[in-house]
């Protein structure tokens, strides 16, 4: 990792660790964040985006083995999905467990992407946790494509920014396919 996106990472991760608020780039779009298992820092999130928290949050994790830790069971149908995918893809898993409740929908599922990029991978690993992952924008309002387009607010709502940088060139600017899987392994294509 070059030194400049270990930084960057060491200052979101103490943020994350204290309960805070950070924008930081994804293989979508920039995104608000927060540690998925802190129901305090995800209320914050929902008030920041003045979003009402019966709408669930997308989580990220570093990889499979962190999907593990916070889902029953990882139906095979999304490891299938997961090997093939060439498109950043989050899926809405039956049981999730550990996490904020706040995170969690009403049925018990949970919205959770391995994210195709190596900045937020990285994040996700340091941090050792999952990370919330919602539009760095105002409920209803068209997410920012860059970041340039993340309103004032959102910015100045956050205790962390980071660098725009560290945006990939192969972020997609548009926000992730969406699929849910029940626990039979029936799908249900959410957003394209």
């Amino acid at each position: 990792m070059n030194p400049k996106m270990e930084a960057q990472i060491n200052n979101a991760v103490k943020v994350l660790k204290n309960g805070g608020i950070i924008i930081y780039p994804t293989d979508t779009i920039w995104g608000i964040g927060c540690d998925a298992t802190n129901p305090d820092a995800v209320s914050k999130v929902f008030g920041i985006k003045q979003r009402q928290e019966s709408k669930s949050l997308v989580t990220l994790v570093a990889n499979l083995d962190m999907l593990a830790r916070y889902v029953k069971e990882i139906p095979q149908t999304a490891l299938d999905l997961i090997e093939v995918n060439d498109a950043p893809m989050t899926i809405i898993y039956p049981e999730a467990i550990y996490l904020a409740a706040n995170v969690i929908s009403e049925d018990g599922s949970a919205a959770i992407r391995i994210p195709m990029s190596n900045f937020c991978q990285q994040l996700c690993f340091h941090f050792r946790k999952p990370i919330v992952s919602t539009s760095a924008n105002i409920s209803g309002e068209n997410p920012p494509k860059s970041f340039k387009d993340i309103p004032q607010q959102i910015k100045d709502a956050a205790d962390y920014i980071v660098h725009p940088s560290m945006e990939e060139k192969t972020a997609t600017h548009k926000a992730s396919q969406i699929i849910k899987l029940s626990a039979n392994g029936h799908i249900e294509i959410i957003r394209k």
